[in-house]
């Protein structure tokens, strides 16, 4: 833990954003080197243009990639494309523009030149698509963020016809023609002026369709006190017009739009990052905990969220997850009884309490929102969430809202369980725990080589050899989700009372250990020991 982490940035933590943007447009990456290759990770393509990781080349190459793509899968219907408040999403959408604007290609941008947050354009290709007559020209959409990463960062991702994150499939494809473009020389790319582009109301259609996921009348009858910080993001007016559009006691809690992010306290590694789950991005948020009944936040795309009560502070994303499945499943009498619940296999063993005590299956698949995309689409999964704080689910009639994760959605969703219930998330939990006991989560990393990384990637669970894990007989050992059989990209191993999942990295160095325990904090400890263990033991470590 950095020793500065929680606290407020300074002038020596902030990018310079004409030096940021000025390597966008003049550094030209070599695509032999590793770290300067188009490369989709589970949220697209990153990287900051300081780096040549991020740069018009890129962004360009990949664009052409797309309208080849698009063009392959017969997909000719318009494209809704939008971006965040970070400094290299505006010429990043600019650069597309005039790549899909060359290429023929109908593209929708926001009708007031805002920033648009992720769920709202999975809602726009959802909505589109779900208007046109069977057989007629599909839409899809690409989103200009990278998240919750730091200010110095750029993102790209494609989200196909059914609204969600692209596959591996499409994003290989689309990542390994970019590659081969640039090495080209992007003598392949066609480039025009962004002139006669369309224009859609993002913000009007999502803010006004609310009503038909998220019981918006009883928040406003029973008056719950809401604030909500956009932590700087893309979703600052969309709380404004939620607010004046369903009359609620809401405050936009802070709605600076700042590239450099200069109001925000430092994560736990000492950098500027707008990660909504992190009580140390949140300490600036977490001041207000007594001044409203909850505070939300989200990070600069709006498709994760964060939860702050009075009673509770900062809630855990698993936590927080826990009880909305439980509310969710009980006041959402139109959803199929059939529907499953939707977790990632590194989310609490919390959720597996809670789908058995409701009588609703579970369906466990590997990290990745694309995971649910197919059961959200058919109803045959009526919540998808990571332990990241990622969720969505079907509005009330059981159909599909979002196919990518909505962290307006679910911090709204904190004040109707306030308004039904009459007690916070925080207090729901503290029942849970009474019930089932109290589990402690936390994900650590350890250090690795690319070529340890590599193998961890592709074990197996016969290749772990223990039987014991912090003095439990192990009972599974998975290299293969539950709920669909695909493959984890590491191994997770469970004994009664606890489990770890070990996965590498997508960028750095380091494989990931997540972990819980249901026995206290000091055997979450020996469970952590004894992974790291366990899992060198397998690479050969």
């Amino acid at each position: 833990m950095n020793a500065r982490a929680g606290q407020p940035a300074q002038t020596s933590d902030l990018v310079d954003v004409h030096a940021l943007l000025a390597a966008y447009y003049e550094r030209v990456p070599d695509v032999s080197i590793a770290e300067q290759k188009v490369v989709f990770g589970t949220s697209g393509h990153r990287g900051s243009s300081l780096d040549s990781a991020f740069n018009e080349t890129h962004i360009a190459a990949i664009t052409q990639a797309i309208v080849e793509y698009r063009a392959g899968k017969g997909i000719t219907g318009p494209l809704f494309i939008g971006g965040d408040t970070h400094a290299l999403s505006r010429p990043a959408e600019t650069t597309a523009l005039e790549v899909l604007i060359a290429n023929g290609v109908e593209a929708l941008v926001d009708e007031f030149g805002d920033f648009v947050p992720t769920p709202a354009i999975s809602h726009a290709i959802i909505r589109y698509n779900a208007s046109i007559a069977p057989g007629e020209p599909q839409a899809d959409g690409i989103v200009v963020t990278p998240s919750h990463n730091p200010p110095r960062d750029g993102g790209f991702k494609y989200n196909p016809p059914h609204g969600g994150p692209a596959d591996s499939d499409a994003t290989n494809w689309i990542a390994n023609r970019a590659n081969e473009i640039i090495a080209e020389g992007s003598h392949a790319v066609k480039r025009a002026e962004p002139s006669g582009v369309g224009t859609y109301d993002f913000r009007g259609n999502y803010v006004n369709d609310l009503e038909n996921i998220i019981d918006v009348e009883a928040i406003k009858k029973a008056g719950v006190h809401i604030g909500a910080d956009p932590l700087g993001g893309a979703s600052v007016h969309y709380w404004s017009a939620i607010a004046e559009r369903y009359g609620l006691d809401l405050t936009v809690v802070n709605p600076g739009v700042d590239p450099q992010w200069g109001f925000m306290t430092l994560d736990w590694d000492g950098k500027i990052r707008m990660d909504p789950s992190s009580a140390s991005v949140m300490a600036s948020v977490l001041v207000h905990k007594d001044d409203y009944d909850v505070v939300t936040g989200n990070d600069a795309d709006a498709d994760r969220h964060g939860i702050v009560t009075s009673d509770g502070g900062l809630m855990n994303p698993n936590h927080y997850l826990a009880v909305a499945i439980q509310y969710l499943y009980s006041h959402r009498p139109q959803w199929s009884a059939d529907a499953a619940i939707g977790k990632t296999l590194v989310s609490s063993s919390m959720i597996d309490l809670v789908a058995e005590s409701i009588g609703r299956r579970l369906w466990e698949v590997p990290v990745g929102f694309k995971w649910f995309v197919p059961g959200l689409v058919d109803g045959s999964v009526a919540f998808g969430g990571e332990e990241s704080a990622g969720a969505s689910f079907l509005r009330k009639d059981g159909t599909v809202w979002t196919t990518d994760k909505d962290g307006i959605l679910l911090a709204l969703l904190a004040s109707e369980i306030i308004a039904v219930t009459g007690k916070s998330p925080s207090q729901l939990y503290a029942e849970l725990t009474a019930k089932f006991g109290s589990p402690v989560y936390e994900r650590v990393d350890a250090a690795a080589s690319k070529a340890q990384k590599a193998a961890l990637g592709t074990l197996t669970g016969s290749s772990i050899t223990a039987t014991t894990l912090a003095g439990e007989p192990i009972l599974a050992k998975l290299s293969e989700a539950p709920g669909n059989g695909a493959a984890v990209g590491g191994v997770k191993v469970v004994t009664e009372h606890a489990w770890f999942a070990a996965r590498p990295s997508g960028t750095e160095d380091v494989y990931k250990i997540y972990a819980e325990s249901f026995l206290g904090p000091e055997h979450l400890v020996q469970v952590q020991h004894e992974a790291k263990a366990i899992v060198d033991a397998a690479l050969g470590g």
